[in-house]
């Protein structure tokens, strides 16, 4: 069998690459490292388009390695940060990155999915999702779960490398056969937040990178 794919990727990159979807065992633990680091300009461009409260409670979807849990902890003071995520791993490297956050109480790591989150409705004033809801099993099931979950004119926001544009997709196929994975246009993302009990929707784009991020409040 032909150890490569189209990008280039040998045997070892493609174990290495299939983490990204569920990071697991000492691959998991290097994804995540390497997320950490390569996913930290995207998400200071992505963050720089909604405020945060002190008093702010956020929930990161697919918290992945706790970068960002770190981000948000570091502009709150009576509020709190609570990260989930289906792998294992990834509640273990994000916790293990927020140790003196996580003592102090004012991060908490849970291993859960998005489809059904351990929470009371209207809990949080933010939710949000870095590089995740390609992998979402349900995406307007697991929209209308955030909707839940979020207090009344709560921020949605969703970031992600890659964005859904006709005739440019063929750079991205061998990374969809890998990982099983759905690349969203903004107007999918549009429709489906609308669909799901969500107003006031905002793109933006980074077209240097082609990066998408977007904001939506629950009515």
């Amino acid at each position: 069998m032909d150890d490569k794919v189209n990008t280039g990727h040998n045997i070892e990159d493609k174990k290495l690459i299939i983490n990204a979807r569920k990071p697991v065992g000492e691959l998991g633990n290097q994804i995540l490292d390497r997320m950490n680091e390569s996913h930290e300009s995207m998400a200071q461009w992505g963050v720089s388009h909604f405020e945060i409260n002190e008093n702010d409670i956020i929930l990161d979807i697919g918290c992945g390695g706790g970068r960002n849990l770190e981000r948000f902890a570091e502009q709150i003071t009576t509020g709190k940060v609570v990260g989930i995520d289906y792998s294992e791993v990834s509640v273990e490297k994000s916790i293990d990155f927020n140790q003196k956050a996580v003592a102090d109480g004012k991060v908490e790591v849970i291993q859960a999915s998005v489809s059904e989150m351990p929470f009371e409705d209207n809990t949080f004033d933010i939710v949000t999702g870095f590089e995740t809801i390609y992998f979402w099993p349900d995406f307007i099931g697991d929209l209308r779960e955030v909707n839940r979950v979020l207090k009344k004119d709560g921020l949605i926001f969703l970031c992600n490398e890659a964005v859904y544009r006709e005739g440019e997709m063929d750079k991205y196929a061998d990374l969809i056969e890998l990982l099983d994975m759905n690349i969203y246009s903004s107007e999918v993302l549009e429709e489906s937040l609308k669909k799901t009990g969500f107003s006031d929707f905002k793109a933006y784009f980074n077209d240097e990178n082609d990066w998408i991020c977007v904001t939506a409040r629950k009515i």
